[in-house]
């Protein structure tokens, strides 16, 4: 599994995302506090705190395409 944060600050950003996210056959958790939602539902994205980074969970360890399309949205 890899984990990385990564941050979803405005409405279309979260769009442009889940649509990179469901290009892929992989498992993705987003993880915010004690919430834990699907990385490809909009409207489970939409119920976390977009105001701070979140945890991005993928289940699976040779996952450097998905990481190369969410460069954008990795948190520096």
């Amino acid at each position: 599994m890899k984990v990385v944060s990564i941050f979803l600050d405005k409405s279309n950003v979260v769009k442009d995302f889940v649509n990179t996210v469901n290009r892929f056959n992989y498992d993705v958790d987003l993880r915010s506090g004690r919430y834990v939602v699907d990385a490809k539902s909009l409207l489970g994205i939409f119920s976390l705190d977009l105001s701070n980074p979140i945890t991005m969970e993928i289940h699976s360890d040779r996952c450097d395409d998905l990481l190369a399309a969410l460069k954008p949205y990795l948190a520096k």
